[in-house]
This record gives structure tokens, sequence and C-alpha cells, in this order.
């Protein structure tokens, strides 16, 4: 059974339970069916199926489970195989061949799953520099050894990056655009290194879960975020000059974007209730973005060009269930963005702007176009843009029409329990184009119905290519 067929089959059990909680409702383009076992169990379907539709239903499903693990990452199914069903399964025959085909695979084949989204647009980045990717990892270990209070190796990395910097410095400024921006950059994260390591050593002098040690901590966490900061500053530096990434010439007519943009969100509820964060009440949510036009040109393009066409101003959430908050769907019949269809796809059944799918695998030169990572039997490769990360923005689509995408879009609530990288069916299937970088806890208390007050593009829009306007024709 394939994945899709697991789709199928949900949606035979939606026939039945018209209140399951993967009814799209007011969004007919919606994300495809991911924590498929969890809404079997969903109260609703089970108290509305016989028992014993339920238990062959479950019986397919934890059969389909299997095929799915298999094809999005072989690992994954040495790990969730006592997920899926409770019957006994001999693995022995087949696990040196999964384990070392894996080590081929996505992040699935590791145990921990990176879900920061700055150090995803980090990796994201077209690069090609050795030590400035050994530095961001040693930086980046900081952050999870200070969170953890993993306090002596969080001293070790502070101090590593230093040598680092000192050691390896040069070789990283020659691949830089401007190499003494570059000099000056690693001069500045130099110059933290030290304060950083202070602050860690104060954490080590502290007794254990003191006000000082919480201070320290604190402290620094908030240098180590400072030394991320200017590592993203570096590694951006070092995108070749004019770089762009490559895109079939069949797509001259879309909006591209050729680098990353910043949008930022304004939401409100519409009876002016506050957002509720943690027990701490906001009158608005606010959250800003990176769009990765690197990874997505088009599927990133696309949406920087709406947004600035204002067309997601003063538009509702249609989709809140726990797994996405979506929305892009506008009032009337049309599913997504009217406007001068693609000549390459095509226009929607009522005036749609469609968006080819686009899907970008590590090791690719660019992206490839209308199929998903499935269709070309590459199930399980890493993307470029993994969704891994809370907030990770995803392209909408009609479920079995790679290229039905118009406007709509999904923020991902992921959850690396419930989706861990490399086991889910959303890398490669739909396009993901950007993160959110701050404000993502606000996603949390987002609900179908709240309001985006505002919606601009606060940098990056120069590097928007729009499609020349269409010559006008005369009578």
């Amino acid at each position: 059974m394939k994945v899709h067929q697991l789709s199928t089959l949900l949606l035979v059990l939606q026939s039945f339970s018209s209140t399951s909680a993967f009814t799209p409702g007011t969004t007919k383009t919606h994300a495809s069916p991911t924590f498929l076992k969890m809404q079997l169990n969903n109260h609703d379907v089970e108290h509305k199926l016989p028992q014993k539709i339920m238990k062959e239903a479950k019986d397919v499903l934890s059969v389909g489970m299997m095929a799915a693990l298999l094809w999005t990452s072989p690992i994954a199914m040495m790990d969730g195989v006592n997920h899926a069903n409770n019957n006994n399964i001999i693995m022995e025959n087949i696990h040196g061949t999964l384990v070392a085909d894996a080590k081929e695979m996505a992040s699935g084949s590791g145990s921990r799953v990176n879900k920061d989204a700055e150090s995803l647009l980090r990796y994201g980045l077209p690069i090609k520099s050795k030590e400035v990717r050994e530095l961001q990892v040693t930086i980046e270990n900081i952050k999870q050894d200070v969170a953890s209070k993993r306090k002596t190796a969080a001293l070790d990395g502070a101090k590593q990056s230093k040598n680092l910097i000192a050691k390896k410095g040069s070789k990283m400024t020659a691949v830089c655009r401007s190499s003494s921006e570059c000099t000056s950059i690693l001069a500045e994260m130099s110059e933290i290194t030290d304060p950083l390591a202070n602050d860690i050593r104060a954490s080590l002098d502290a007794l254990n879960g003191s006000e000082q040690e919480r201070s320290a901590l604190d402290k620094a966490y908030a240098k180590q975020n400072k030394l991320s900061q200017k590592l993203t500053l570096l590694e951006e530096q070092m995108v070749p000059e004019g770089y762009e990434t490559p895109v079939p010439s069949d797509y001259d007519d879309l909006a591209q974007l050729k680098g990353r943009a910043t949008v930022e969100f304004q939401l409100k509820k519409p009876d002016d209730a506050p957002f509720d964060i943690e027990g701490t009440n906001f009158k608005e949510a606010n959250m800003k973005m990176i769009i990765d036009g690197y990874a997505a040109p088009v599927t990133g393009g696309n949406f920087v060009d709406l947004v600035d066409k204002g067309f997601y101003t003063n538009m509702k959430i249609q989709r809140s269930d726990g797994f996405v908050v979506q929305t892009g769907d506008p009032d009337g019949e049309a599913d997504g963005y009217v406007g001068t269809p693609s000549k390459s796809i095509g226009s929607g059944p009522h005036g749609e702007r469609l968006i080819p799918s686009e899907i970008f695998v590590v090791g690719d030169k660019g992206p490839f176009y209308e199929t998903t990572i499935e269709d070309e039997g590459r199930g399980g490769q890493a993307t470029v843009l993994p969704f891994s990360s809370y907030g990770a923005m995803g392209w909408a689509r009609e479920e079995y029409d790679a290229n039905s995408g118009s406007s709509q879009f999904f923020w991902l609530l992921f959850d690396s329990d419930l989706t861990p990288a490399g086991k889910n069916v959303l890398d490669g299937r739909y396009p993901c184009f950007g993160y959110v970088v701050e404000g993502a806890d606000f996603l949390r208390d987002i609900k179908e119905g709240d309001i985006i007050t505002s919606a601009k593009v606060t940098s990056g829009l120069d590097l928007l290519k729009r499609p020349p306007a269409p010559a006008a024709t005369s009578e």
C-alpha cells in the first residue's frame, strides 16, 4: 500500500464521519493527512464507525504505515515498527541493509532532528565552505548545550569556536564576496566568544537551580544568539555574486524570488480577544518569516508577490487543526489567486493562477518541477528545506495534483514525536519555502477566523523578479 492509498483509506473513513478532524472545512486545497494513525484513533471516528469496520480499517492501516515508513526512510521502519502495530515482525535479515541505505537518506538516519529554523536556513544557503560548516556546527551545539545545562560542553564549544576563527578564518574569507566584510564579521565573532565563555563559567560556579545560575545561562544564551546572527551574516557573504537558482524558461511568466525576503504578519482575533501563549496574553500576534528564493524561487516568488499585492491582508485563517495553520483561500468560488495564468500550467478551473510543484533535493543543481519526490522515485532523500521546524511554511495543493497550488499555504506545527523529519510525507511532496523565525509560538493560539490585519514584505522586495506585463491586444 502506498501513501496515496493510505490517504484514500482516510477519505473513506471520513465518509462515515463528517466531523473528522481532517475534514478541511471551508479550505478546499489542503496539506495531505500525515498523522494517519492518530486520526483513526479520533474519538468521533471510533464512536461512529461499527467496531468490525474500525478493526479492519486499523489492520489495513497498520500494514500501510509500514509501507509508508519504508517509502519515506528505511531507518524509519526500524524506529517506527513498534508504533505501527503490535505484531511481531522479524527484522534481523534486513537490518543491515536498511541501516546501510539510510546513511544516504534524509534526516531520518539520525535520532537528533534539527528543529532550529535559522540553522535550517543557514544550511539551505548555496555555499561551499567546509570550514564555515564546521564553525556552524560548533556554534549551534553551544545553544543546545546551554539549553540542556551541558555546561562543560558549552564552554568547550566557545573555546573551539574562537580557535576555528583564528585558524581557519582566512579560508572562510577567501570565499566571501567581500573578504574585508567577512574579516570584520569574524573579528566581531571572536570578540563574543570570551564573554560567552565567562558567562558559562559563572553558571558552572553557581549553585544548581539558583537564580545566579539562571542569570548566567540566560546571558550565555543571549551571547550565543548574537554569535549565531553574525554567523548568518558571514555565510550570506559566501553566496557567489549574482547567484540565482536555475529555473526553466517555461516559468518565466511567473514571479521568482532571486534570494531571500523577510515577510511580517500581524494577526488579531475577530472579537479582540488576546492570544494566550503559555499564560501570557498578547493583544496581537506578530510573526517574522524568512522566505527562501534559493531553495524555492517560484514558490517563494509567488508568495512574496501576493504579500506585496495585499492579497493576504485582512484574510481570515481558514484551518487550524493542531497539525497545520492554513490560509490563502479568497472569498468566492476560486480556490486561489485569480490573475494572468501561467503559459506552462494554464489557469485553474475558476481562473486561478497555478504554480507548479517545486522540489529541491540536496545535491541537485536546482529544483525539479511539476512532480513530487515520490513520483521521481527518490523518496526519503533530503530536501534543501525540510519540514522539521515548528512554523515551517508549505505550499498547499489538491491531494492528487502536484500543480494545483495557487495561493493557499500552511504553517506546519512540527512536533518531532509526531512528525519526525525523514519519516513524514511532506518532505518532497509539498514545497517548503520558508520558516517563521520570530513569533512562531503564536501559532499555538491562532485559530480559524483569526484575521491577518497586516502582511508586508519588509526586506528583499528588490530581489523579486516579476514577469513583464502582457502586451495590450488591439481590437
